[in-house]
């Protein structure tokens, strides 16, 4: 078995799914069910059809023993005709550890030779587990601090790039949504009924678009359970509870019907996904024919002629950023640009923002260096802190312009 996914019960499953530990029924319902598992795996706990994991995956569920407190192993896969041991196979399983067999996992379903991309797969897993725990662990403090955006600020600047007067952190925060809407040409006048918000924190975007537009319903979806949960209990707390609900997902296998929503929006989380031509795909895959696209996101600089990549230091900059966000590789504004030509949205718009930004990341390390901001990110633990660490290497990226804050709009053509 060339690759083992292992993945512990209880705390890692609700890391990963927000499944909870406990006996549950039916065969679909639990991760001792090999569809239930992969359902989870790839979809996030979705309820698209069911994709088949690569050939060559072998998937490890360590589970805790319960009568005899010890711990044992089941190899588990797809249902087949030939797994008619189960039963048996189980019982062998509850032998203590005393016990001098070892089991066999004759009852365990293999799959043809290793598929190339199974490496890619797991790296994915592994990538969104990260990017969850530290949503996890950081959001709360963040909210504390900033409130329910959890996105730059939008801070007008002249032609010379200097300030044009002065607003507060959070109002910048809340600019940032309207003029991004603005210059995507949403207008008051646009009609707005289903909005999809892509790595949708705690909602902040989703409810103010609700809010903007009479009789608009917006759902988010997050990695984080803690940002899903949290963010239903502001919008119930704000009276939108029946017209903006987060849920758990993965931006790339997304769980919603093909044209779903008449604006697909997503501010800050494309960073964080590790193969952007699919997550492109998946936004145009739920836009209805006529609706908006909007991504604004972290890219590096566009490449000069002849340029084969950054230069080292640049890449070192960016190493350093993404082991603390949990970001994977970068891109460039023109390669979301062929991106978005690829998958055949129309009038599309690239802009570079990284001016109108310059201000933010000075804000966030002196809020991070008040008494407030020192004492919550040691009680959020090591992976905020770590994060705060970063914090002047983003302000410097953008300084430099190795870093440009990016925004891609474009429609898709009407039937």
């Amino acid at each position: 078995m060339p690759v083992k996914w292992v993945l512990g019960c209880g705390a890692v499953r609700r890391h990963l799914f927000g499944i909870k530990s406990g006996p549950r029924r039916g065969p679909d319902n639990d991760l001792r069910s090999p569809r239930a598992f992969h359902t989870s795996l790839y979809h996030m706990q979705t309820q698209r059809p069911f994709i088949q994991p690569p050939a060559g995956t072998a998937i490890v569920v360590a589970r805790a023993g319960l009568a005899t407190r010890t711990r044992r192993r089941t190899v588990i896969g797809l249902p087949s005709a030939q797994s008619t041991s189960r039963p048996q196979a189980r019982r062998r399983h509850t032998r203590s550890r005393a016990s001098t067999h070892r089991p066999t996992h004759s009852h365990a379903l293999t799959h043809p030779p290793a598929h190339p991309h199974t490496r890619r797969l797991q790296e994915e897993v592994e990538l969104n587990s990260g990017i969850a725990s530290f949503y996890d662990q950081s959001t709360g403090l963040w909210e504390d601090m900033w409130g329910d955006h959890l996105h730059h600020g939008y801070y007008p600047v002249d032609a010379d790039g200097k300030a044009k007067g002065a607003v507060s952190n959070r109002q910048a925060q809340v600019d940032m949504v309207d003029n991004v809407l603005s210059w995507a040409g949403v207008t008051d006048s646009t009609d707005v009924k289903n909005m999809l918000d892509v790595g949708c924190g705690l909602g902040g975007s989703s409810r103010h678009v609700a809010a903007k537009f009479a009789g608009c319903k917006a759902t988010g979806i997050t990695l984080s359970p803690y940002q899903a949960a949290r963010g239903n209990a502001i919008s119930e707390e704000r009276g939108l509870g029946e017209r903006v609900r987060l849920q758990v997902a993965d931006a790339l296998y997304q769980p919603f019907d093909d044209a779903s929503f008449d604006l697909v929006w997503s501010l800050e989380s494309g960073e964080h996904m590790p193969d952007k031509a699919r997550f492109v795909s998946e936004l145009y895959r739920v836009t209805a024919p006529g609706g908006r696209v909007i991504i604004v996101t972290w890219c590096h600089r566009n490449l000069e002629p002849g340029e084969a990549g950054l230069r080292d230091e640049e890449e070192e900059l960016l190493r350093k950023i993404n082991k603390a966000y949990f970001l994977p590789r970068w891109c460039s504004p023109n390669r979301y640009l062929e991106l978005f030509e690829e998958a055949g949205l129309e009038d599309i718009k690239v802009a570079d923002w990284s001016r109108e930004v310059s201000p933010f990341w000075g804000a966030v390390i002196r809020s991070a260096l008040s008494v407030d901001g020192v004492l919550g990110l040691f009680k959020a633990g090591w992976g905020t802190l770590q994060g705060a660490l970063v914090m002047p290497l983003m302000a410097k990226g953008l300084r430099d312009g190795t870093i440009k804050f990016a925004l891609i709009t474009g429609t898709k053509r009407k039937v």
